[in-house]
């Protein structure tokens, strides 16, 4: 077993001001896997302390001294990517092969993206008689989520560092040691004393001890729309900065005509990987009428044909979901789909027929449905995608949008068409004939899905205050 007993507060890793341990369960085996010390306000106001020390003195930093602190840590963070593919294995379900192949580079790729984007970045700007100038916000506190964990926590650390802010990171209890790895890394990058603290707890905890903190000025946080709320009203009282990257209900609107042998299993895919633990995760697939049958059979021979398996082992197999919450989470959803008149093509409620154990969800499309029902409504986090048939691209449009999130949205078919149609729909994102935004493209959503953005300059602009000098000399 795992144990990070300790928090990193001011370059060192410390004890716990009255925490209590905390055991995280293998969704594989549920067993415990990892313990952590659940951390305090008290925890919290050290961290704070720690960081506005610091702040003194990294807020001034140059450019290429902050370039090249985040060089240092890429070249940390290269050396532990096989530790950090085997802690998500164990700790959220993700294979070790998705976790080489995806994780642990999601995470890489967030810090190089930020290095590409603090290249070019314009701190300042002539408007007219006055100057703009973008400094640092100042101390960031940070709540991130289990199901892409460093690559949640890159796209926050990575621009906080180039923006020359100071932060507080608390991941999730239910995925902790990606992050305990990243202080370590952090650690041996030299990040200097401070800087970067890292302090385990919870929701009620550690995170609303840091979304309701006086000496925070932003609070950068990945989760659901229910805990992001709670979050922003934790920070009223306190005016501070609150971005929010939250949930969504994406479709995949395949235009009429389009070839369903090469337009679906890029798109589709994103409902499999990470065992469709994805906020983008494409999960209402629209498709015209004439081709609904051919495209239901199309995309329930890819899900059936999915196996699942032990996350420690490599393979191109799915993992479980992330804990027992999560798998009768989505065990009501699919229930619920059955109860109100879904047809179900594959999968279906209980474990697949080759474990006894474990969190594994059956890989499951249901057709016949509508949007009354709950499984198209509501953000499922699981291998599970529903096929709805439209007859004119009009009401398609409607259908897409018709829902309380507006993260991301995919367009199947030609991609002339496509373009055509993506200014109308009410998402962040856009992605025709395939799945995820682009590197350097802004992470982010409309509606209930959030605010703000991460990634590229967008990204590193949300972590920087804009101030107005007049009056300087030409």
């Amino acid at each position: 077993m795992e144990k990070y007993l300790q928090h990193y507060i001011n370059g060192q890793w410390v004890d716990s001001i009255g925490g209590t341990v905390h055991e995280v369960i293998s969704p594989s085996t549920e067993e415990a896997c990892t313990q952590i010390t659940l951390g305090t306000k008290a925890d919290v106001d050290a961290a704070v302390a720690a960081a506005k020390a610091a702040y003194v003195t990294y807020s001034q930093t140059t450019r290429e001294e902050r370039l090249a602190l985040l060089g240092r840590i890429v070249e940390e963070y290269q050396k532990r990517m096989p530790d950090i593919a085997q802690s998500m294995a164990a700790e959220m379900g993700a294979p070790v092969s998705l976790g080489a192949a995806a994780q642990a580079p999601a995470g890489l790729g967030g810090f190089m993206g930020t290095i590409e984007a603090l290249k070019n970045f314009q701190f300042s700007e002539v408007v007219g008689p006055n100057t703009i100038v973008y400094e640092p916000i100042g101390i960031v506190g940070m709540i991130t989520p289990w199901n892409w964990p460093l690559n949640q926590i890159a796209l926050k650390v990575a621009p906080a560092l180039a923006g020359g802010n100071c932060m507080i990171l608390k991941p999730s209890e239910e995925c902790p040691g990606n992050a305990a790895i990243l202080a370590e890394i952090m650690d041996a990058a030299g990040v200097p004393a401070g800087v970067f603290n890292l302090v385990q707890g919870d929701g009620p905890g550690v995170g609303a001890a840091i979304s309701a903190h006086p000496g925070i000025d932003m609070v950068s946080f990945t989760g659901s729309t229910r805990a992001g709320i709670l979050v922003a009203k934790a920070a009223a009282d306190t005016v501070k900065r609150v971005h929010q990257e939250l949930g969504g209900k994406s479709p995949n609107l395949v235009l009429p005509g389009a070839d369903l042998e090469t337009v679906l299993p890029p798109t589709v895919s994103g409902v499999l990987i990470n065992s469709g633990q994805s906020c983008i995760a494409p999960t209402k697939v629209l498709v015209h009428s004439s081709q609904s049958q051919e495209a239901t059979q199309k995309i329930t021979d890819i899900f059936a044909s999915q196996e699942v398996g032990d996350p420690m082992t490599e393979g191109g197999h799915l993992g479980p979901v992330v804990n027992k919450a999560q798998y009768d989470k989505i065990q009501d959803l699919i229930q619920s789909a059955i109860d109100e008149g879904a047809t179900l093509e594959t999968g279906g409620t209980g474990l697949p027929t080759n474990v006894n154990r474990g969190y594994y969800v059956k890989p499951t499309v249901f057709s016949g449905v509508n949007s009354t029902m709950r499984i198209v409504k509501e953000e499922i986090f699981g291998p599970v995608i529903t096929v709805m048939s439209y007859d004119d691209i009009d009401d398609a449009v409607t259908t897409a949008n018709d829902t309380d999130y507006g993260l991301s949205a995919v367009i199947s078919g030609d991609p002339a068409e496509a373009a055509k149609v993506a200014p109308r729909l009410r998402a962040g994102m856009v992605a025709i004939n395939n799945w995820g935004p682009a590197p350097g493209a802004p992470f982010g959503g409309y509606k209930q899905s959030g605010n703000g953005r991460e990634g590229g300059i967008y990204g590193l602009r949300d972590f920087m205050e804009m101030k107005s000098i007049s009056g300087i000399p030409a």
